[in-house]
């Protein structure tokens, strides 16, 4: 029997987080069999698009803005999942994925905020959504206001401890900081600066008409 477990493994970039309560309920019926499909039976599909209906629907009950999925956020999901599955280990900083902080600069994802919800023993999506929603910290990564993106995966580790981990990733797509622009590079000290060319086959700087 798969051991049920989910941790307060709520994370944050860029902003600070509470708990918050709310009373746990299973999720409502689809009209597949998707929410309800074993991850850990050989072959299963995970129903992404299910995931992020669940995830916007409870937004809506709160007046929030529902979330879409996002192909980096889903890959982000899929590599933090592995990692997990592979050290059979319920960790935002795996050794083999590290903190959700480097993730992050690694994947190149520009965001003004991202957050981690992470759980294992779950065999369907079903369950691992009732786990988080009954979880206070990983319930408000779920509501966090200005989330517009999501990403989530699931790894299976047959013989492990846990057999199933899941990880999901909200963000806020919208990042505030302005790009970095590149800067060209400057000559050597000494060096005529390269010459800038201009309309006409005109050369500028230390440069000659032609």
């Amino acid at each position: 029997m798969i051991a049920k477990i989910v941790r307060a493994s709520a994370v944050l970039c860029l902003f600070a987080i509470a708990g918050c309560s709310t009373a746990p309920t299973a999720p409502a019926p689809s009209s597949g069999t998707s929410l309800y499909q074993s991850q850990s039976a050989p072959g299963a599909t995970l129903d992404r698009q299910a995931a992020a209906d669940m995830v916007s629907e409870l937004r809506r009950g709160r007046g929030l803005a529902p979330v879409a999925l996002d192909p980096a956020l889903n890959r982000m999901a899929e590599e933090q999942a592995q990692a997990m599955a592979r050290s059979d280990k319920l960790s935002h900083a795996t050794s083999a994925g590290g903190p959700l902080k480097q993730r992050i600069a690694r994947s190149g994802y520009r965001n003004g905020g991202m957050w981690e919800n992470i759980g294992a023993g779950h065999d369907t999506l079903a369950d691992a959504f009732t786990g988080w929603r009954s979880s206070p910290p990983h319930l408000k990564n779920m509501l966090q206001p200005n989330a517009e993106r999501m990403g989530i995966a699931v790894a299976r580790a047959p013989g492990s401890r846990f057999e199933v981990f899941w990880a999901l990733v909200l963000a806020d797509p919208n990042d505030p900081r302005p790009r970095e622009v590149a800067q060209a590079p400057q000559p050597p000290a000494g060096q005529p600066a390269p010459a800038a060319p201009l309309p006409g086959g005109l050369m500028a700087g230390n440069g000659e008409p032609r």
